[in-house]
């Protein structure tokens, strides 16, 4: 199955609608009663689910990591295991990265999204690759959209990165993202030999798995336009990342981002020049579903426009990925089929975010098989 060339309808930009002060939002963009976020003053959360405002994912210092303390060392190896085993979701401080790159990153693309409509359009992508200037997921006609825009770019494979395809304005645009996705790849290289101890495992295996040094980075910018009905719609709906581990530059101004936990959505609250990681489904499949990846979600707002950053750190496309072979054993058998990351991520680039119906459907049909086998 090979992805369109072109998307099946006319795109409409979104930030194009909010900046037209369009009082009701078009039918395009109203989920179902059931996908609503209900608005209050405190909390936003689904009419099924329990609000909790009063909770929020973990937040990791990393600053002892690499000192002479090896109390303190273990302390924050296991605060990392205990995110990724039941949240699958954390923030880490002090990992490393400039503090003023990170606002720099995070502004330069403000900038590009206020840039005239003609001088973005030139970047429009198409659901071939995704690479450039888009306004939708998935490629169903008459699928309900989200209230955003992206721009989505290649870091690595140095093959696939094409500077080109990277925003010529403002003019250190390309300049900044190229140091961002640098400092980024080598942090998610750090976190990834952290994972990696935590299993049990030699520090490398993770890594290995993922074809060494021969990885796929990416970058998806999201800008989440003003919104007149905050309550009909989301910003990006309910998902879980299908790559292998996501670095989050929030905006730290605007909450937005909203975690699965139980029966309920926890607001994320960041912390000042912290990376939100999360576990995604590639590392659910290797560690064998001992770490989680996790639904998540965007809400939107009437008052404030938002924009983050989405740093995916992904296995080489052609390898099959499957749970390490340390990690199976007779009372744990794997529990999900090899699949190499092309064939996995067609799934959300042909239908769009659906929740983790995907990896939990290949989890079902390998214990299936499992079973059947016995």
């Amino acid at each position: 199955m090979n992805s369109p060339v072109d998307w099946p309808e006319p795109i409409v930009r979104v930030q194009s609608l909010s900046e037209s002060e369009v009082p009701v939002i078009p039918d395009r963009y109203i989920k179902p009663p059931l996908e609503r976020p209900t608005i209050n003053s405190t909390t936003t959360t689904t009419t099924a689910d329990a609000p909790r405002d009063d909770v929020n994912i973990p937040i990791i210092d990393l600053q002892g990591l690499y000192g002479d303390d090896d109390n303190l060392r273990t302390t924050i190896l296991g605060q990392i295991s205990e995110a990724c085993r039941e949240w699958g979701f954390f923030q880490i401080l002090n990992h490393g990265v400039c503090p003023q790159l990170m606002d720099r990153a995070r502004e330069v693309w403000r900038e590009f999204f206020h840039l005239p409509l003609e001088m973005k359009q030139p970047y429009a992508n198409s659901p071939k690759t995704y690479e450039g200037y888009g306004s939708r997921l998935g490629v169903e006609k008459g699928a309900i959209l989200d209230w955003s825009d992206y721009y989505f770019l290649h870091y690595l494979p140095l093959s696939l990165k094409d500077y080109n395809k990277w925003p010529a304005l403002p003019a250190d645009c390309r300049e900044v993202l190229d140091e961002y996705g640098k400092e980024l790849v080598n942090l998610c290289g750090r976190l990834m030999k952290l994972l990696s101890l935590n299993l049990g495992l030699e520090e490398d295996i993770l890594q290995n798995a993922f074809g060494g040094q021969n990885i796929g980075a990416c970058l998806r910018v999201n800008f989440y336009p003003k919104c007149p009905q905050p309550d009909l719609t989301l910003g990006l709906s309910s998902h879980s990342d299908p790559g292998g581990m996501t670095l989050l530059l929030p905006d730290d101004q605007v909450p937005g981002l909203q975690v699965r936990r139980e029966n309920n959505w926890i607001t994320v609250k960041p912390a000042r020049h912290a990376f939100i990681v999360n576990i995604g489904d590639q590392i659910q499949v290797l560690s064998n579903a001992i770490y989680k990846s996790v639904e998540h979600r965007v809400i939107v707002n009437s008052g404030q426009e938002r924009v983050s950053l989405a740093f995916f750190y992904n296995p080489k496309s052609d390898i099959p990925i499957e749970p390490a072979k340390e990690l199976v054993a007779h009372d744990r058998p794997a529990l999900y089929p090899p699949m190499t990351f092309d064939e996995y991520r067609l799934f959300i680039r042909l239908r769009g975010p659906r929740g983790k119906s995907q990896v939990e459907s290949l989890r079902s049909q390998n214990t299936y098989e499992f079973c059947s086998c016995k």
